[in-house]
This record gives structure tokens, C-alpha cells and sequence, in this order.
């Protein structure tokens, strides 16, 4: 008896599932017998008696002009409310907007804001196979190709299927704050192609358009903040392998260390170096490439240093240094300054090579 209830729910289940498309979802479940109510008069006092006090606490408010008369019983849409995501590190909304519009802070000086939140925009379209009508850069303004979606409805009790497809284009905006480290991304549906099957009329307005604008602009969002996590995930990557290293000059002509790496790879992967080291980080200008640090001499217990030499100490008094950091396209320039901020000569530069360079090149430092 419990198996025959058992498949008897599973049919049932399964039939709703697929009699359920996507307008069917759309609708609020429950009978719609509240159309046919009259509004309630009001209540008539003889006048031989008094009138009871009123209270217009729970009175509905009157529809306004522009108010849509029609969303009741199945042509009111029920669903659940739509947001902006604003997953990206430094991005927000602004509270009480009814746009699709996101805000980006900017947090990575390689490249403007612009260029950056473009680049990301055009990698999601072309990852998603969707074309770009046009493209202004000087007017910060998008138009994508049409997107398709289709929706199959396989009614396998009725050996009959279904097909909805939807298409849509949009139109992105940008807009760029004076001092450049602030922009706004907003989107807009402007094209809208629907076809509930094959035979059934096109219709070409969206039942609802923030939901469409903000739903395209999340996807967006999304693809974003997961490059960004992708590229810092690389970087990390390349942080904690060794570089390369080799005795060259910067570009004031001082003996300087050359890593074989990007600035933004080099500068975090130097501060591990001189902490490995016995640095310690007193002071940092990265715009500049200054770092102010003092000398404690190399880590290592005092058990350890009883019984062998320490490979990573220096021949260098435990006094204040400074390192000038350069970028020099994929590579970087280190050169090391005494406290007056003279460079240090090719033969002191040369005689602290050999620990630098193993240290530098060492895979799995910690960060």
C-alpha cells in the first residue's frame, strides 16, 4: 500500500512539473473569486441615532491616472523582487534607485576605470557568444546584438512540445566621475522579441523591463568580480614562486638588482624577501617605489645559529636602509639606498647577490 501512494505522489508530482511553464509560475496560486466582489457601501445611520466615529487607519488609497487598472486576478505577475548585486570589491548602489545601475570604486591603478569595467563588459559578451551592434568609446555607450533565450516545455503526456524564445538588446551606459576613480554602469532594454510558440503572436514589450535590465546587469556583475577573482588568484600564484634576478642598473644609472617580473609582482614579493631576511618594514611609498626599513640581521632560532651559519645573514650592520623600486615594463628595478638615500656600489650590491637571489628565487614563501 505504501509503494502504491508512494508512485501514485511521484506521477502526480511530475505531471504539475511538467504542466508548469513559465507563465503558469508567474501567477499566484489560489482562485481569483475576489473579482467578483462589489466594493462595500457605506454603512447608512438612521438619523434618530448617532454616528459611530470612523477610522480611515486601513483606508486603500485611490488609484492615481497613470496606475495600471488591468493586473488583477492571472494578469498580475507575481514575483519575487529584483536587486542589483553589487558583488565586486568596492562597488555599491545608490539606496532608493529604481535603475539598473551599478557604482565601481577604482582599486587598480594599472589601467583607468573605464578601460577596465569596457575590457570586463566585452569578455562576458564574448564568453556568452553575443555579438556588439556598436560601440562608442567617447560617448561611454554599448549596444549588444540581439540575446536569445529558448525554453522547451515537453509535454511527454501529450506527445506535444513547447517552445518560448525571447530576445533581447540592450544598451549600456557609463559614465566616469572628473577625477576618474569613480563610474557608474547602467543598462537598458531597448529591443524586446518574445514568441510563446511557434504559432502564437510575437510580442515585442516586456511584461517587466527592470527585471530583464537587472538580471542582464548581474550576470555582468558577476562575470567581474570572478575575474577578479581570477586574477588574483595568478598573482598570488606568482608571488609565491621564485623570480629571477640579475645585477643591472636602474633608470638614474645606480647598480640595481633586475627581477624578471611586473611592479605588482616584484613589490609584494620583495616585502616577503626582506621579511625572510631579517627586514623589517618600517615605512612604504608604493606609488613611489620607496620602502624605509631597518636591518635586525637574517631569522633563524638561536639554537640553530649555535651549531652552523645562519645562509641567510648579510654582511650588513644592523642600521636603517631604504630600497628605491622601479618599473621597467616586465621587469622591476631594486636598488638599495643607505639612510641619505645613496645608492649602495656594485661591489656591496654584489657581495649581498648571492642571498638575495636564492631567497628571491625560492618557491612557496610564505605570504
Amino acid at each position: 500500500m505504501t509503494s502504491k501512494l508512494l508512485v501514485c505522489s511521484l506521477i502526480s508530482f511530475t505531471l504539475l512539473s511538467a504542466c508548469s511553464s513559465v507563465e503558469e509560475r508567474e501567477i499566484a496560486s489560489g482562485s481569483f473569486t475576489y473579482l467578483k466582489e462589489q466594493p462595500g457601501q457605506q454603512i447608512k445611520i438612521p438619523s434618530d441615532l448617532d454616528k459611530p466615529k470612523f477610522n480611515d487607519t486601513y483606508k486603500l488609497p485611490s488609484l492615481g491616472e497613470d496606475a495600471p487598472r488591468d493586473n488583477l486576478g492571472k494578469e498580475l505577475k507575481v514575483h519575487s523582487p529584483v536587486l542589483v548585486l553589487p558583488l565586486v570589491a568596492g562597488s555599491h548602489v545608490e539606496e532608493g534607485s529604481k535603475l539598473a545601475t551599478v557604482w565601481f570604486d577604482k582599486v587598480d591603478d594599472s589601467q583607468p576605470l573605464d578601460t577596465t569595467i569596457w575590457n570586463s563588459l566585452l569578455a562576458f559578451l564574448e564568453a556568452q557568444g553575443i555579438g556588439v551592434q556598436s560601440f562608442d568609446r567617447e560617448k561611454q555607450q554599448l549596444i549588444s546584438d540581439w540575446m536569445v533565450f529558448v525554453e522547451k516545455e515537453d509535454h511527454w503526456y501529450s506527445w506535444s512540445e513547447a517552445e518560448r524564445s525571447v530576445a533581447q538588446r540592450f544598451e549600456f551606459n557609463l559614465e566616469l566621475k572628473p577625477h576618474g576613480r569613480i563610474a557608474s554602469l547602467s543598462v537598458a532594454l531597448i529591443d524586446y522579441k518574445e514568441k510563446k510558440d511557434k504559432n502564437a503572436p510575437e510580442i515585442t514589450k516586456a511584461s517587466d523591463v527592470r527585471r530583464q535590465e537587472v538580471d542582464i546587469l548581474n550576470q555582468v556583475i558577476d562575470h567581474y568580480e570572478h575575474e577578479i577573482r581570477l586574477a588574483t588568484a595568478q598573482r598570488i600564484y606568482k608571488i609565491r614562486q621564485g623570480l629571477a634576478m640579475e645585477v643591472g642598473v636602474d633608470g638614474d644609472g645606480d647598480p640595481s638588482y633586475v627581477v624578471d617580473a611586473e611592479y605588482d609582482v616584484a613589490w609584494p614579493r620583495l616585502l616577503l624577501v626582506l621579511r625572510k631576511l631579517g627586514f623589517d618594514v618600517k615605512d612604504y611609498d608604493k606609488s613611489n617605489g620607496l620602502l624605509f626599513v631597518k636591518y635586525n640581521g637574517a631569522e633563524g632560532g638561536w639554537w640553530s645559529n649555535l651549531w652552523s651559519k645562519n645562509e641567510n645573514a648579510l654582511p650588513l650592520a644592523t642600521e636603517e636602509y631604504r630600497f628605491r623600486i622601479a618599473d621597467v615594463g616586465e621587469k622591476t628595478t631594486i636598488t638599495l639606498l643607505d639612510d641619505e638615500s645613496k645608492a649602495f656600489t656594485v661591489e656591496k650590491l654584489t657581495a649581498l647577490y648571492a642571498t638575495f637571489s636564492r631567497t628571491m628565487a625560492a618557491d612557496d614563501l610564505d605570504i
